[in-house]
C-alpha cells in the first residue's frame, strides 16, 4: 500500500515556485492546539467543526469524510450504516452521496486500496494513461462541473478487516493542483495530523447513521444483554415485565435492521450506540 502518493512530474523548485502565498494561515502551534481540542471533544459535531476549521486554514475549504465498519471487498456495505460528513453545499451532497456517485470516482478507488494521502494529480495522470473506467471518467467530469477540481484524498489505516475511512479535501476555489501540491509539500504533515486525529475521534463517538436512533430503554436493554444478563435479569434490573424487555429488544432489532439480539448488540457496539458517554458530563449516560 503506497503512502503519500506525490506527483511524479514535480520537482522541489517547481513546488516552491507554485506555493500560493497568503493562502495558508495555520501555524504548527495552532495545529497542535486543534488536535488537543479534538481529542477532548464529546460530540461528533464539535470534533467535525474544529477539524474543518483547521483544514480551511491550509486552503482546503470543502471536506468529505466517510467511514464504515461493514466493508465487503471495496464496497462500503449498507450506506445506512456508514458515517458520511461533509460541508459541501446541498447540490454536491445530493450528487455525491445520495446517488452513490462517490463510489465511482477514481480517488475512491485509490483510498479503498491504499493508506495515506494522494494528490488528485494522480487521477489526471491515470486518465492521460488511459487507466480509468468509463464511470470514473464521467465522475471526474461531473466533479469538474461541481467545482471540485484540485485537492487531496486520504485513506486511513483500517482497524479491522471490515473497517475503512477516507477523507476528500477540496482546495479553495481558484487554486490549481500545482499550487495545492506546493501547499502539501510544505504543510502536508500538519494536515495529516489534524485529519488523522479527526478520523480517530469521529470513529469513537456515537455517530448519526441514517436509521432511526435507539431509544434510551432500547439502549439499556441491549447493554444488559451485552453484560450477559438473561431476560428475567433484565426485567428485574429495569423494573419492567419480561414481555416489555422482549418488546424493547425487538424494537432495537428493527431499528438496527438485524434478525437476532446478538447481532443487534454487535451492531450497536460497532455504531457506538451503547455504553455511550454523556456529551455534557463526559461520563457514561445513567440508566433512565
Amino acid at each position: 500500500m503506497p503512502v503519500n502518493a506525490k506527483p511524479e512530474s514535480s520537482d522541489s523548485s517547481a513546488v516552491v515556485s507554485n506555493y500560493p502565498e497568503g493562502v495558508v494561515t495555520a501555524t504548527p502551534q495552532a495545529a497542535i492546539e486543534t488536535v488537543t481540542k479534538i481529542a477532548n471533544c464529546t460530540k461528533i459535531e464539535d470534533a467535525w467543526a474544529l477539524g474543518v476549521d483547521a483544514l480551511r486554514q491550509f486552503g482546503f475549504d470543502q471536506i468529505n469524510y466517510g467511514f464504515t465498519r461493514f466493508r465487503h471487498a471495496n464496497a462500503i456495505g449498507d450506506p445506512a450504516d456508514a458515517l458520511f460528513l461533509t460541508n459541501h453545499d446541498a447540490a454536491h451532497v445530493k450528487a455525491y452521496f445520495e446517488s452513490g456517485f462517490f463510489s465511482r470516482t477514481p480517488m475512491f478507488r485509490w483510498v479503498s486500496e491504499n493508506v495515506g494521502a494522494c494528490s488528485w494529480r494522480w487521477a489526471h495522470e491515470q486518465r492521460a494513461a488511459g487507466n480509468l473506467t468509463e464511470s470514473e471518467l464521467r465522475a471526474m467530469d461531473e466533479n469538474w462541473k461541481l467545482g471540485v477540481r484540485a485537492g487531496y484524498s486520504i485513506g486511513f489505516a483500517p482497524t479491522s478487516a471490515r473497517s475503512k475511512g477516507a477523507m476528500g479535501l477540496t482546495a479553495r476555489a481558484g487554486l490549481d493542483q500545482d499550487q495545492v501540491d506546493a501547499i502539501w509539500d510544505r504543510h502536508g504533515d500538519q494536515v495529516l495530523a489534524v485529519a488523522n486525529l479527526m478520523h480517530l475521534k469521529l470513529t469513537q463517538l456515537p455517530y448519526p447513521v441514517q436509521r432511526r436512533p435507539l431509544t434510551e430503554r432500547q439502549r439499556e436493554a441491549l447493554e444488559w444483554v451485552a453484560d450477559g444478563k438473561t431476560t428475567q435479569d433484565i426485567a428485574m434490573l429495569m423494573e419492567i415485565s419480561t414481555a416489555m424487555v422482549e418488546k424493547h429488544l425487538r424494537l432495537a432489532r428493527d431499528a438496527l435492521s438485524v434478525e437476532t439480539t446478538a447481532h443487534a448488540v454487535a451492531k450497536a457496539s460497532f455504531l457506538n450506540q451503547i455504553f455511550v458517554i454523556d456529551p455534557e458530563t463526559g461520563l457514561e449516560k445513567p440508566d433512565p
